[in-house]
């Protein structure tokens, strides 16, 4: 079969990362469905490095880029269905785009999937949550691609689940889920959705390019209040900063390099450890090399 997908070499990964910093990529391939994406696979050679991402929130690509192949699922894998009071979704749907969708259907318990900037893929892989919420606590099963084009179905049983933290059994990746729901009252999750956005409007900086939170909450707190606490609120590195609206989110306020970032978050951490007396545990995917 012919790969019908769209391959980009050397490509810039700024544009795939919302914090619009980071080198580039050997190659870029966006594929055009499930099928296309298991020929992909088996095309690359044996030992390839390979890293899937949705919009590149919660993810730092390094200055020196990534030697390998990233597979951009946004816009790839997008269908969306119900099944009943489940919902069928695929890897590249955004996470608000699936809340609404079963808000539309008077369906509760996605809603706090609409606060997550990220698809589904990504939120599958590490537990993504806010708002009292966790991926996980709404998915029945799901399905996997390993490096080999194979499609493998996968149940609660076998994954390991965590606070934003998932293991898979292998080398595999996210590509649909289905989410359990149950029915609630007409209207009902739309206001709830409205009111958790408002939110996040009110208390994270939305105007500019972030990659949400840094930090894990240590249990018993919270990252933010420890960072605030520390002194931070407003530190920069370069053209990196710490959010003066929410010291647990990094902004770019328009020539931050990954490096930037990358030296604020190690700032962070060893100073709220020295201050508080706790290590912080990133929250951010670190990937690629070094200039």
């Amino acid at each position: 079969m012919k790969l019908q997908g769209k391959l980009l070499l050397n490509e810039s990964m700024r544009r795939y990362t919302s914090w619009r910093a980071g080198g580039a990529v050997d190659r870029l391939y966006i594929p055009a469905g499930l099928e296309d994406l298991q020929c992909f696979l088996q095309s690359l050679p044996t030992g390839e490095a390979i890293y899937f991402i949705g919009l590149g929130s919660n993810l730092l690509v390094r200055d020196g880029g990534v030697r390998g192949t990233v597979v951009l699922m946004h816009d790839a894998l997008t269908g969306l269905r119900f099944e009943g009071a489940s919902v069928y979704a695929e890897a590249g749907v955004t996470c608000a785009k699936l809340a609404k969708f079963a808000a539309r259907e008077h369906l509760r318990g996605a809603e706090f999937l609409a606060g997550i900037p990220g698809t589904v893929g990504g939120a599958l892989a590490m537990n993504a949550g806010c708002f009292g919420g966790e991926t996980w606590g709404i998915v029945s099963r799901a399905f996997t691609i390993d490096r080999h084009g194979n499609v493998l179905e996968r149940s609660q049983a076998d994954v390991e689940v965590g606070y934003r933290h998932v293991v898979l059994p292998g080398e595999e990746w996210f590509v649909a889920a289905w989410f359990q729901l149950h029915e609630g009252e007409s209207g009902e999750a739309e206001e709830k959705i409205k009111a958790l956005l408002a939110k996040r409007l009110a208390t994270q900086p939305l105007n500019l390019p972030n990659a949400g939170s840094t930090f894990r909450n240590p249990e018993g707190d919270f990252a933010a209040r420890l960072i605030e606490a520390s002194g931070l609120k407003g530190c920069r590195i370069g053209g990196a900063q710490v959010s003066e609206l929410h010291a647990n989110f990094i902004v770019n306020p328009g020539d931050a390099t990954a490096d930037d970032i990358e030296r604020l978050i190690a700032h962070m951490r060893d100073t709220v450890l020295q201050k508080q007396g706790v290590e912080l545990q990133r929250e951010v995917k670190i990937i690629g090399e070094k200039l």
